[in-house]
């Protein structure tokens, strides 16, 4: 069941869960959101022109390959502001006065604090955890943050996105921010982590994929019990 947010409330339904979908994937056609819902294309289609009427999504022709152009779907600026920002604008305006008055690094070691908390609030709660479990854990946090999250695991990779920026334009100046949630996620996961798209260049969500971390000390040690074999 999709979890329905604060802005969200008053769009139970189908239509609530067709703005959820497009925020996670679009733009999207009509007959592509029939077959995620099952229902005909004609029926979302009724419910796309209320959202529409209500100024929540927009639509548009969009070539894809070869034929005529069809037409797809977005959230409109109104749509967006359903999902949480965190008083977004406010934390942008505070980050620039913190800048000016004490320099940027001040921003980074802010948020870099942040995270430290939120490892050790974690890091309790998941010792001799599975990288599964880790990731369903940071998802959970980061979702009651604001940020949309979710995992997969694609043929052994594991991937962790997030459709909001609850941030997004303190993001887009502070780049500061998305570098200490990315050190956040390499320590609390003891994974290498990369950024594979990036709510603030335009993409539709923060995409990371997921690599643990091998240790070399078990076969650096079979070497050296192997050599101290032969020395003898």
């Amino acid at each position: 069941m999709n979890p329905i947010t604060p802005g969200l409330a008053g769009h139970k339904g189908p239509r609530g869960d067709i703005l959820l979908k497009l925020k996670k994937a679009q733009p999207a056609t009509a007959k592509e959101l029939a077959d995620v819902f099952g229902i005909s294309a004609n029926a979302i289609r009724r419910h796309l022109k209320e959202l529409e009427a209500e100024g929540l999504v927009v639509y548009g022709r969009e070539q894809r390959g070869t034929g005529a152009p069809t037409y797809t779907y977005r959230l409109s600026e109104n749509g967006e502001a359903l999902f949480p920002k965190q008083y977004s604008e406010a934390l942008r305006h505070a980050l620039t006065f913190i800048a000016q008055n004490s320099g940027r690094e001040k921003v980074r070691e802010m948020f870099a604090e942040r995270f430290r908390n939120y490892s050790e609030q974690l890091r309790t709660e998941l010792v001799d955890a599975t990288l599964e479990e880790k990731v369903e854990a940071v998802v959970k946090l980061l979702s009651q943050q604001g940020f949309m999250a979710a995992w997969s695991d694609e043929s052994g990779e594991v991937r962790l996105a997030q459709h909001n920026c609850a941030v997004r334009d303190a993001a887009e100046q502070f780049p500061e921010i998305c570098a200490a949630e990315a050190d956040f996620l390499r320590e609390i996961l003891e994974s290498e982590i990369k950024r594979d798209s990036y709510i603030p260049e335009g993409c539709n969500s923060c995409q990371y994929s997921i690599s643990p971390v091998v240790s070399l000390s078990g076969p650096q040690d079979g070497a050296s019990s192997d050599a101290k074999q032969e020395k003898r």
